[in-house]
This record gives structure tokens, C-alpha cells and sequence, in this order.
């Protein structure tokens, strides 16, 4: 069995950060946080371009037909790059509006086209009284439920305005949970819908949570051989050295469970929930200490604002506790697989 990307996937992967590498450079991305946070709209035009959101769209429905594997490379890519634009969040929300359009909600079909266009910016709502990434500049919200999907449009003058938020590579806002029984909102699917937008944000999150962690271990490894003390280079140090080795180990879990996760929901395997919490549980911990050792290589100047290390902390934070935490989809796991303990089925 071939574990290793396609070509088409290879090659997509290096257009990528080629794209992310002119557009969502350090320097793009300081302007953006300075500015005080928010999207780069050169960068989210050229992703739209690019027919990023139409990654996994069939074909003939005007996508690109690459599937779920594809998706989690952009991601990664996104991540390496703290990329400030709202590709995932808007990408869940399509997703999500494309299977209800495809159910015969008629609601939905009007916003398929503008959001693959990138005419429109959508997200996704964990729950109604949650923060919401790209909450102040979306178009469409997709708001899960206990029992179901609800998609609540939010014309100009009656979006959420920004909140103050420590990772200013993204925006941040409250929903009005009134909006979610308005005039203005209409059902999406039921239990089923909300688990399948669940798996998929979480393994869309641990992807940009990879990618990250991929990029500090480089800066970290890099800064090691280059910074000297007591005439010899810090790497040298057998704890630097450990710690690196931990750090390694930690981001290829991270692409493991990433990948399986991806793979899972794109061929419809029954293990796709369990994919998809495993790849977040193991990612909100592991890029946690990624960052925490990555910090203590560089010592002080690592903590400062001048170095890009705190961007991808502070993302990174948010990635942990956004579509739940470690703790509540080690919840989500044990509920998926009591069953299987009780019938005395093999949990692996």
C-alpha cells in the first residue's frame, strides 16, 4: 500500500506554497496583523483564482473533483503560512450548503455559485453562542445544532462586529443567536449533516494546526544550527537536540492522523468520525508542545513581538479550541466507541 501523496497531489502542494509563498510571505502577513488583523484581499482572490474553493466540488458541478486528501494539503499550506484569509471557514460553509442544495433545500442552492466564485465568504458556527472565525465579514453562517444544520444569511448592518482576539491572523465574532431562528435562516440536514460538517471541520483544523507546527520545527531546527553559545552552536546540546527529536516526532503524528482523517472522509470509511476526532485530539495537544518547545529553543527572542514565532503560537491556540477542544472530542471518542467496547468488538 502506497502511503506516500500522488503526483497530482505533490504537485499541488508545491503550487500552493509558491502561491502562499509570494502572497502570505512574513512581511504580507505583518501588514495584515498591524492593520489590526483581518483578510488580505489580494491573497483571498488569488486562492478563489486558483479554484481552491472548488477543490473538491465535482467536475462537472464546476470544481476541480481532487477530493478530501487535496483539501488537507492546502491546508497544511495555509497553515504553514498563518495565511490571513477565510479559505476553510468558507470552505466548510460550502461544503455544508452544496449537500443541502444537493437535498433539495432550495435556500441553499443561491449560495453555491457565489461562494466558488469567492463572490461571497461564508463559516460555520459550532454552536449558536460560540465565536465565529470570520463571523464580522461573512456572507452565510452554517450553525451546528444538537439535532441539525441551520444556515443563517447576514446581509450588510446586521453582521457581528470584531472582537479583540489574540491571533490577528484571522477575525473573530460573536453570533446573534436570535439570528438563528429569524427571518433570515433555514435548515441544512439533520444529525447526520452536523456529524459530517463536525468531522470535517476537525480534520480541516488539525490540518492548518500541521502545517503550523510543520513551519516551528524548521524555524526551530534552523535556529539551533545558527545560534551559537559558549563557541559552539545550541543544536549541538544534547537537550536541544532531544527536544527537536520530540518536536519531529510530534509533527509526524500530526500528518498521520491528518492524512488518515482526510482519506477517511473522502471514501465514506465508517471510521471517518473516529479519523477525524483521533486527528483532533492528537493535533491540539501535539502542536501545543511543538510551540512550547519551539519557544524555549529560541529563548527570550522567541517571546518577542518582533519575531514570527508568536504568530503561530497564537494561531495555533485558537486552532486547539476552535470545532472543540482535546477534551471534548476525547468525549466525542469514547461515545463512538463504547459501543464496540460493550459488544466486545476491537476498538482499532
Amino acid at each position: 500500500m502506497d502511503f506516500e501523496l500522488s503526483d497530482d497531489q505533490l504537485a499541488l502542494r508545491d503550487a500552493a506554497r509558491s502561491l502562499l509563498d509570494d502572497l502570505a510571505g512574513p512581511d504580507r502577513v505583518r501588514r495584515v496583523v498591524d492593520a489590526g488583523g483581518g483578510t488580505d484581499g489580494d491573497l483571498w482572490k488569488a486562492m478563489v483564482a486558483q479554484g481552491w474553493m472548488g477543490v473538491e466540488v465535482p467536475e462537472e458541478t464546476g470544481g476541480l473533483g481532487l477530493g478530501t486528501v487535496a483539501t488537507a494539503v492546502l491546508l497544511e499550506e495555509v497553515g504553514r503560512h498563518v495565511a490571513p484569509a477565510p479559505f476553510l471557514s468558507s470552505l466548510l460553509a460550502l461544503g455544508a450548503l452544496l449537500a443541502g442544495a444537493k437535498a433539495g433545500v432550495t435556500e441553499a442552492e443561491r449560495w453555491v455559485e457565489p461562494l466558488l466564485a469567492g463572490e461571497a465568504v461564508g463559516t460555520v458556527a459550532w454552536s449558536a453562542d460560540a465565536p465565529v472565525l470570520y463571523g464580522p465579514s461573512a456572507d452565510v453562517v452554517v450553525v451546528m445544532g444538537g439535532d441539525g444544520l441551520r444556515a443563517v444569511a447576514q446581509p450588510e448592518g446586521r453582521r457581528p462586529k470584531r472582537e479583540p482576539a489574540m491571533d490577528l491572523t484571522r477575525e473573530l465574532g460573536w453570533l446573534d443567536p436570535a439570528a438563528v431562528t429569524g427571518p433570515d435562516a433555514f435548515d441544512l440536514g439533520g444529525e447526520e449533516a452536523v456529524a459530517a460538517l463536525a468531522d470535517r471541520g476537525a480534520t480541516g483544523h488539525s490540518a492548518e494546526m500541521l502545517g503550523g507546527a510543520g513551519r516551528v520545527l524548521d524555524m526551530t531546527v534552523q535556529y539551533a544550527k545558527d545560534r551559537v553559545q559558549f563557541g559552539r552552536p545550541i543544536g549541538s546540546f544534547q537537550a536541544v537536540k532531544h527536544r527537536c527529536a520530540d518536536m519531529l516526532v510530534d509533527v509526524e503524528g500530526m500528518r498521520s492522523c491528518v492524512y488518515y482523517a482526510a482519506w477517511c472522509i473522502g471514501a465514506g470509511h465508517p471510521d471517518a468520525s473516529v479519523a477525524a476526532s483521533t486527528a483532533k485530539v492528537w493535533c491540539s495537544d501535539a502542536a501545543r508542545r511543538v510551540m512550547a518547545s519551539g519557544l524555549q529553543v529560541h529563548g527570550g527572542i522567541g517571546f518577542t513581538w518582533e519575531h514570527d514565532l508568536h504568530l503561530y503560537l497564537k494561531r495555533s491556540q485558537l486552532d486547539q479550541v476552535s470545532w472543540g477542544d482535546a477534551s471534548a472530542h476525547r468525549q466525542r471518542l469514547s461515545a463512538l466507541l463504547r459501543p464496540r467496547v460493550e459488544s466486545g468488538d476491537s476498538v482499532v
